[in-house]
């Protein structure tokens, strides 16, 4: 099934609530349909939006909004410890979630509310509370635009790092993704190294998928605003990574600054760009229709009418005003277009 809109607004399709439009929207199902489009229409300029939730629009965007609208999911193998999943683009994130977590599936209960939709997730690489999506991911299946097939790439092909995978580099402009497989265990494999997440599945009474998501849950429905009321896109600025002798001069000034390790090395040191924020007096800042959330400094928000360029606007005074206190850079995570 394909279903094209011309000159479509995007307000309702970006979480921010921006409005702005699009010349064309193509929704699709299946490979097919891409097949059928990319060589009946050789489109220049594309991009694909799955739930919105990690796109800033500034500015009408004059080529084709690709949308998955297909969210199957299917039980590939269960050999009673390990269960591999295929889960097509369009499925929301969460849901997916609460499904493992309802089928005694361990895994990606630690990424419990975050706002995306699967075919999304492999791309940023998505995490929180100490897991990422590519813990989970064994295989991500896309529709190359340049040959028109389709093609799978195992896990250690999709050159996952920290918001990141060959998707957004070898690959952007290149590959649709059309799904995404999973491995998921039954054997507990509680992933607790964050306080907050510790003492909140402590106080439900011990780690248990159901007690994990519900711990993380409500410590986002506390921190976070809901979209819906409020335009925001979640974090907005990825945690920066630096050098471990610019953490250890900043944790002689501040001995109370977050700060976590790398993995894979003993040289990097991961700084929350949150508390970083928070140190620099924004979190509630507002300029106009725009402002740091007051309960979570990582979250720009849109408190109604706001424009793209005014929230860009907005995380360039956070970023150098982080830059001047700290002398350290950090950067968007969200999609600017």
């Amino acid at each position: 099934m394909k279903r094209t809109y011309n000159d479509i607004n995007l307000q309702n399709r970006n979480s921010f609530g921006v409005v702005e439009s699009a010349a064309q929207l193509v929704e699709f199902e299946t490979a097919d349909d891409l097949r059928d489009y990319f060589a009946e229409q050789k489109p220049a300029k594309w991009y694909v939006l799955g739930g919105g939730n990690n796109t800033l629009f500034t500015q009408r965007y004059d080529g084709v909004i690709l949308s998955p609208t297909s969210s199957k999911r299917t039980i590939l193998n269960d050999d009673g410890e390990s269960v591999d999943i295929r889960v097509e683009a369009a499925h929301d994130w969460d849901a997916l979630v609460e499904w493992s977590v309802e089928e005694g599936l361990w895994g990606i209960e630690n990424l419990s509310m975050i706002p995306s939709s699967v075919g999304a997730a492999p791309v940023q690489n998505i995490g929180a509370y100490g897991a990422e999506a590519k813990d989970a991911i064994t295989t991500v299946e896309y529709f190359d635009t340049k040959t028109l097939n389709v093609v799978r790439l195992r896990n250690e092909e999709c050159s996952f790092g920290y918001r990141e995978s060959i998707f957004k580099h070898e690959l952007r402009g290149v590959a649709i993704i059309l799904a995404v497989e999973f491995r998921l265990h039954r054997t507990p494999k509680p992933n607790l190294g964050y306080g907050d997440v510790i003492k909140e599945v402590e106080a439900r009474g011990g780690a248990t998928l159901r007690n994990i998501r519900e711990a993380i849950c409500a410590i986002r429905s506390s921190k976070l605003p809901d979209p819906k009321i409020l335009g925001n896109a979640g974090s907005f600025f990825k945690n920066p990574v630096v050098a471990k002798e610019v953490a250890e001069r900043l944790l002689k000034q501040y001995p109370d600054m977050p700060h976590y390790a790398v993995a894979g090395t003993t040289e990097s040191v991961k700084l929350a760009a949150g508390w970083l924020i928070d140190r620099a007096g924004l979190k509630g800042y507002r300029s106009g229709s725009v402002g740091v959330h007051d309960r979570q400094a990582l979250v720009l928000v849109n408190y109604g009418g706001a424009t793209g360029s005014e929230v860009i606007a907005l995380a360039d005074y956070v970023c150098s005003r982080v830059k001047e206190c700290f002398d350290v850079a950090i950067s968007p995570e969200v999609n600017i277009l």
